[in-house]
């Protein structure tokens, strides 16, 4: 295969590849999702990121048929990466696209649920050698050393199920002799600290280098201490080297010259020798004990790239369980095409969850042929089987949180990983279509966004479609009309879609295949903060509720005048309203 048929590989992205890593080594980088290797070949990692998930998931990523759609794909594998255990398992996150089959999908879940459920059992010290194991293995950059090290470490957690098995069937002997061999060895190099021989003779050699570095001085101690005549002289050099080196007497008597014609050169003809010998023999057992371990790599070369390929995997599949975990994820199940569906109970609105908040309300929300039969306490009726909803409501009542909700679920699914909810049905989709409010009130805006959303709908495939506030770029008038349009193109097409608006009296009469929702907000708290339900009541209209916001500005006004001006608004809103608000707020408070 041409490097050029890799989607945004041009001929300088080629050129550049294959001047770093050569052809064969470009392509394998780009097979293997190897975001990092991409990148020290000199791409920007962004861009590196893009062509391994078009290579890889290129069908996947035609899904996301907005951008929008595709920003929330992207937020989310941005949560999961924080959960990632290496640079390596993050990388291979990062590209994760939606998978277009189904058994692709629960071969995913599988995988990730298995670790989830395996990693939820070790001790908290287990967890924590682990994790520390993984520290060291990208300290190392994914050493063969780091892996068999870590390896180790999975063995001693006792983790055996999911893809932890491809560990647990490794010998144990195996990777611990690999691990000493490769913790002793540096290239074709012996560190110190593998072979007390080894390193005896090179302390040795670095005594007598030392001395050798100061032979001059050396003698001047020696005659110093009363030596006079010459063999005086060399039985104090004598005594020197056995009390300040490890060589043996023979060593240094051996290397003793008998021509020598002065204690200089007797001195130095004897360290020089002795440097000589000791570098021989350093040399020789380091190329001894090197010989030994590279053939216990050697043997243990099946369990060892066992090992690199099964740690690897296992961070990336135990990053996403620690993802899963970190947010309750569960499995979803997934609806055949004929009972198209999106459900939802008591799911969790990630980029909410993600900054700990704890008062984030939990909801239950479904389209389409679903089998919600029972829901929370909390939740008014069980949702009809309508396959295109009108979500309508206060401001600030979740609305556009519950669109996101949604598409998160349905990102996740369909990317085979668990999701934020007690339940959840999902029907995979062929394009999903989510657009966001985008306050730009121009022709531009309005055009480009028609452009994003009618040709998925008429495409024929299943859609999934969550618009927020289609209103908040044309006039009211025109958007009610629009609006209509795509809810009743929606029903025309079996697609699947939710439409947050304010516009729901305008919008009638609505086709019956569409169900009218509504969020409602209940009043002020003592804070005059807005108190609402986030979950939806079904078929029912949601109402606004401006004399809730008008009574916190008459409440907060910071002078007469301004509460005068406020108070006009009041009584355009109804008076009596706004002052029952504020006395029931002042009631919560006592």
């Amino acid at each position: 295969m041409r490097l050029e048929e890799y989607w945004g590989v041009g001929p300088k992205t080629r050129e550049t590849l294959v001047e770093e890593l050569g052809r064969e080594r470009a392509i394998r980088a780009i097979e293997t999702e190897n975001v990092r290797a991409l990148a020290d070949a000199g791409l920007a990692r962004g861009r590196a990121t893009r062509i391994l998930r078009r290579a890889t998931g290129g069908a996947g990523m035609d899904v996301l048929a907005t951008g929008d759609a595709r920003s929330a794909y992207k937020e989310l594998l941005a949560l999961a990466v924080d959960h990632a255990v290496t640079r390596r398992a993050a990388d291979r996150i990062r590209v994760l696209t939606p998978l277009e089959r189904r058994d692709e999908m629960n071969d995913r879940l599988d995988d990730v649920l298995a670790a989830r459920d395996a990693w939820s059992t070790l001790a908290d010290e287990d967890r924590e050698a682990v994790l520390d194991a993984y520290e060291r293995y990208d300290e190392r950059d994914g050493s063969e050393r780091a892996a068999v090290e870590a390896a180790l470490a999975l063995l001693d957690a006792g983790v055996d199920s999911g893809p932890f098995a491809a560990i647990a069937g490794l010998e144990r002997n195996r990777l611990e002799d690999a691990a000493a061999a490769l913790s002793a060895l540096d290239g074709d190099r012996v560190r110190e600290g593998a072979d007390e021989e080894l390193d005896r003779l090179r302390a040795t050699l670095g005594a007598v280098e030392d001395m050798d570095a100061d032979a001059l001085e050396l003698i001047e101690d020696l005659r110093s201490e009363g030596v006079r005549d010459v063999e005086g002289f060399r039985q104090a050099f004598e005594d020197h080297l056995l009390s300040e080196t490890d060589v043996t007497i023979d060593r240094v008597r051996d290397a003793m010259p008998t021509d020598a014609t002065d204690a200089t050169d007797f001195v130095g003809g004897t360290l020089r020798t002795l440097r000589s010998d000791l570098t021989e023999a350093v040399d020789e057992r380091e190329a001894a004990v090197a010989s030994e371990f590279r053939e216990t790599l050697e043997a243990a070369r099946d369990a060892v790239d066992r090992a690199v390929e099964a740690v690897d995997d296992i961070a990336f599949h135990l990053s996403l369980a620690r993802f899963a975990l970190a947010y309750d994820c569960t499995r979803p199940t997934f609806v055949d095409d004929d009972d198209a569906a999106v459900s939802v109970v008591n799911a969790r609105n990630l980029t909410l969850a993600a900054r700990d908040d704890d008062s984030v309300q939990p909801v239950t929300y479904a389209i389409g042929e679903h089998g919600v039969t029972s829901v929370p306490a909390d939740v008014d009726s069980v949702p009809g089987e309508e396959r295109v909803t009108v979500l309508t409501g206060a401001n600030s009542g979740g609305k556009t949180t519950l669109l996101e909700t949604l598409c998160q679920v349905v990102l996740l699914a369909t990317m085979g990983l668990p999701v934020p909810a007690d339940r959840a049905e999902v029907t995979p989709v062929d394009s999903l279509v989510f657009h966001r409010r985008h306050a730009s009130f121009n022709a531009g805006v309005l055009e480009s966004t028609l452009r994003s959303i009618v040709p998925p709908l008429s495409s024929g495939g299943r859609t999934l479609t969550l618009v927020d506030e289609f209103e908040a770029i044309t006039e009211p008038g025109s958007a009610a009309d629009l609006l209509h349009g795509l809810v009743t193109l929606a029903v025309d097409r079996d697609a699947l879609g939710v439409f947050v608006t304010h516009l729901a009296d305008d919008l009638e009469p609505l086709p019956p295949e569409a169900r009218v929702d509504g969020i409602f907000a209940e009043g002020l708290n003592p804070e005059l903060e807005l108190l609402v339900d986030y979950q939806p009541r079904f078929d029912t209209v949601g109402r606004s509720t401006p004399e809730f916001i008008v009574s916190r500005l008459v409440a907060n006004a910071g002078d007469r005048s301004e509460r005068a001006g406020f108070g006009t608004l009041a009584e355009a809103v109804g008076d009596e309203a706004v002052q029952r608000t504020l006395a029931d707020a002042r009631w919560n408070e006592n």
